[in-house]
């Protein structure tokens, strides 16, 4: 969350430092600071960034439940306080650099400095500016919605809906097409936003937006870069054999004419506005005689569930593993489905209002298996938020942000047939016949998103940096979905359009390679559980529902917060201390086998 206060930076800041017993800030600058002024000058931060923390909390969530004029206004000024505050503090922090400190308060002072996604330069106006733009990128985002020339109009959910259900490519196309169309009006306000977020960014010391995103995983920007080409590599060779399969099913299904034999895959008939996950599509590219032997989907609807009991679901499934019952104002203030009345982000997210126990979501909750999985996702934060309160505020983080992506994705990733018979889904498990059609639904959600999570952000760090410019935007985002995702678009693109808009992390200012370290991680953090378990078979048959010894583990992890650099967190839930996909491709292995004799004489790549 984000915010700020309308007082100027001077006079904020001596009032703070009068507030907090410390010198006024020309006494400070002009002694030598001291160990003990940081420690009470830490504290004092967190506790006012805490509160301010809060306040915007609130307003964010009653402005993504109802989505008007007034509340985005006012959740603007809420971000507006928090990020001059945050600013401030992290500008004023910059004075105890070298200074030889306890660990604890190194550590804060760090995380201080590289814990915001958006940085507002130090004028009022400009902060007032900045916080404005956010609420109404977010807000034109919330109302997007395509109407066809007779009147018909589609939101994302009757979007997303279309293409899942049809097979028409023609139609697929016109819903592609008019979902992107949203997103034109927030190219201006996204071109300011970003000389403004880079402005702030500099005056904390860094380069642009994009290196202090970076700086922020117990390494260097250029290292950790490194890390994420390193991780790619490995699994590079797992997609590519992927998309060679799922291009030359859709060109058997569409024609060469529609999807040629060799190159890119249109965007439009991957069953995803984005192309980011290709499960919708999974009747076209099955293996033979590779059904799981159920539908979760089918199952579900069967069984009836509401919204609600659908998340039910989900904490049981933390329950079974050691830990605590949601609590009930989770039931009583959560946003479970889509209301009738206005405007809401569906988009689905956790949220800890007060820093403490006011844990919700705010998802529109559909009975089908997609919403299933992301439930556990969600909750997943959750659980990670009441994890770590107990420590300071700017500990009360995952380890790195790929961490708090990854937890819930762990627990999806037992959601298994020997699961589901568990629950009550399912009358019994079928056998490892339908194995290689579970691994290829997964692989359609997992392995196709890998380049996806590259991309967002590969994109926004080159806006930053000033590599891409303006006048470049849209052709820049294709030439690196082309490049990593293999995938073009069903229509010619100029800069007429601003198609990264079109995804909400974009102009909701989310930064997305947590989602790619997710994907990573969470098999690593899966591997690692079912070890705890002392389970020994096939790794993607291996549920860990009601194992509290894997439980132990992963609460132990979660409490660490951002305490400790993310290399001890990860050997504390698998003694490891390195980001591996060997796990993934452990995982995935008899697929890989599979596809490879499938795609003998298909040619490779794009």
């Amino acid at each position: 969350m984000r915010s700020t206060t309308g007082r100027s930076r001077v006079r904020t800041l001596i009032g703070f430092l009068v507030a907090a017993g410390l010198p006024s800030a020309p006494a400070l600058c002009a002694a030598t600071p001291t160990a003990t002024e940081a420690a009470a000058f830490i504290d004092a931060a967190e506790a006012r960034l805490l509160d301010l923390s809060i306040t915007a909390g609130r307003a964010a969530w009653v402005q993504s439940n109802f989505i008007t004029e007034d509340t985005e206004l006012l959740s603007a000024e809420a971000n507006r306080a928090l990020i001059e505050a945050t600013v401030e503090l992290a500008s004023e922090a910059t004075r105890f650099a070298g200074l030889k400190l306890p660990y604890d308060v190194e550590r804060r002072l760090k995380l201080l400095r590289t814990s915001v996604s958006l940085a507002a330069p130090r004028d009022p106006a400009r902060v007032k500016e900045l916080s404005e733009i956010a609420a109404r990128m977010e807000g034109i985002y919330g109302r997007g919605q395509y109407c066809r020339s007779g009147g018909e109009c589609f939101d994302i959910g009757k979007i997303t809906r279309r293409l899942v259900e049809s097979r028409d490519p023609a139609e697929l196309r016109e819903m592609w097409e008019g979902w992107h169309t949203i997103s034109p009006p927030l190219r201006p306000l996204y071109q300011r936003f970003v000389e403004l977020g880079n402005a702030g960014a500099r005056e904390l010391g860094f380069g642009d937006m994009g290196a202090m995103w970076r700086s922020g995983y117990d390494m260097t920007p250029q290292a950790f870069e490194s890390e994420l080409e390193r991780l790619w590599s490995q699994v590079r060779p797992l997609y590519e054999a992927l998309h060679t399969h799922v291009r030359a099913r859709l060109a058997e299904k569409y024609g060469q004419t529609v999807v040629p034999p060799s190159g890119p895959i249109p965007a439009h008939l991957l069953g995803n506005i984005w192309s980011q996950s290709w499960t919708n599509i999974y009747d076209m590219v099955a293996p033979p005689g590779g059904d799981p032997g159920y539908d979760l989907t089918a199952l579900l609807r069967k069984r009836g569930p509401d919204a609600r009991e659908m998340a039910r679901y989900g904490e049981r499934f933390f329950l079974s593993l050691g830990f605590d019952p949601l609590p009930a104002t989770f039931w009583e203030r959560s946003l479970f489905t889509q209301p009738r009345d206005r405007d809401v982000v569906c988009h689905a997210s956790a949220w800890n209002v007060d820093q403490d126990d006011d844990l919700r979501i705010k998802m529109c909750i559909e009975i089908n298996e997609e919403d299933f999985v992301t439930i556990h996702h969600e909750l997943g934060h959750n659980y990670y938020y009441r994890a770590y309160r107990p420590l300071p505020h700017l500990y009360r983080n995952g380890a790195n942000d790929g961490f708090h992506e990854g937890i819930g994705d762990t627990l999806a990733l037992s959601i298994t047939p020997e699961y589901l018979v568990k629950v009550g889904l399912l009358d019994r498990a079928p056998g490892p016949e339908g194995d290689l059609g579970l691994l290829m639904k997964m692989a359609l959600d997992k392995v196709a998103f890998l380049p996806f999570g590259l991309v967002i952000d590969s994109w926004r760090w080159k806006v930053f940096s000033g590599e891409v410019s303006p006048q470049g935007y849209n052709a820049a985002w294709w030439k690196l979905r082309t490049q990593y995702q293999g995938i073009a678009p069903p229509s010619p693109r100029s800069e007429a359009s601003f198609d990264p808009g079109a995804k909400y992390h974009v102009p909701g200012n989310t930064p997305y390679m947590r989602y790619f370290l997710a994907d990573i991680l969470q098999f690593q953090f899966h591997r690692a559980l079912c070890r705890a378990a002392g389970y020994s078979g096939p790794l993607h048959r291996c549920s860990i529902y009601d194992n509290t010894q894997a439980g132990a583990r992963l609460i132990r992890m979660m409490q660490m917060g951002a305490s400790r650099p993310w290399p001890d967190a990860l050997e504390a839930i698998s003694g490891e201390r390195e980001m591996d996909a060997g796990a993934m491709l452990e995982y995935f292995a008899p697929l890989t086998a599979w596809l490879k004799e499938q795609n003998r004489g298909r040619p490779a790549g794009w």
